[in-house]
């Protein structure tokens, strides 16, 4: 599997990264990991517009879904071909709702559902495309789920934003590639079930027997280095942080 960060900032745009999102490929297929806001601008330096085969929208916060509104313009009025064909969108339920509400001028209830195929997201374990995935919710305010994905004997380990729970656990499970958030400073904030600092995603790594930890979505308010030196501190596997246009063959 071939893994490219599209966007890796948290809560809103750095001045060096869009928002989340992730291009995965194997086979020729290509299933993006959330599209968070400026992303649609970073996908096309790496794919066409339209070369996208899945998506998967972990949760309905901005940071990880908005770039959808505009996604939806680009293949609901294609002026080249005509309107383009459906592709499969995973997310939690309530997807068609919340993304027709925040663009609001679509030209009916029913025009998303016209190029995007809307699947409710629960835990559990499916294929898409040539990948075998596995999601289970995780903590936080509003529905969200973490993603296992398998091709080839390979795995990677996508935390989508999550507190500490049992489920991100199951998922990291000696996976091969652990992209896990990393929003809060160790010692500083102590918020549950809304997001990890670089001490507990470097001790889901380690007891997952994690081969390599990326982390990534953190704010631009919040120290990387300081996360990341607090990740190694506790995990003695590879450890890096996620930047705009970093590729790794899993």
């Amino acid at each position: 599997m071939k893994l490219t960060v599209v966007g890796c900032s948290g809560s809103f745009p750095s001045a060096e990264s869009a928002c989340s999102s992730y291009l995965v490929e194997a086979d020729g297929f290509r299933l993006l990991l959330d599209m968070g806001n400026g992303s649609l601008g970073e996908l096309q330096r790496h794919i066409g517009l339209y070369d996208l085969d899945a998506i998967f929208l972990s949760h309905l916060h901005a940071d990880h879904c908005i770039d959808m509104c505009a996604y939806f313009v680009a293949r609901f009025y294609r002026h080249e071909g005509g309107r383009c064909g459906t592709i499969p969108v995973y997310g939690p339920e309530g997807t068609e709702k919340r993304l027709s509400t925040a663009y609001e001028d679509v030209p009916d209830e029913r025009s998303m559902s016209e190029v995007f195929d809307f699947r409710t997201l629960k835990s559990g374990t499916f294929e898409i495309g040539p990948f075998q995935v596995r999601t289970e919710k995780v903590c936080h305010p509003v529905e969200s789920y973490g993603i296992r994905v398998e091709h080839g004997g390979r795995s990677l380990t996508y935390s989508g934003d999550t507190g500490v729970c049992p489920e991100l656990g199951l998922l990291a499970e000696d996976t091969d590639l652990f992209l896990c958030e990393a929003s809060f400073t160790h010692g500083k904030e102590d918020i549950p079930d809304l997001h990890l600092n670089g001490r507990e995603a470097g001790e889901f790594a380690a007891a997952g027997r994690a081969g390599r930890l990326v982390l990534t979505h953190i704010p631009p308010w919040t120290d990387a280095e300081r996360n990341l030196a607090d990740a190694r501190a506790v995990y003695d596997g590879p450890v890096e942080l996620a930047y705009t246009g970093a590729v790794y063959e899993v």
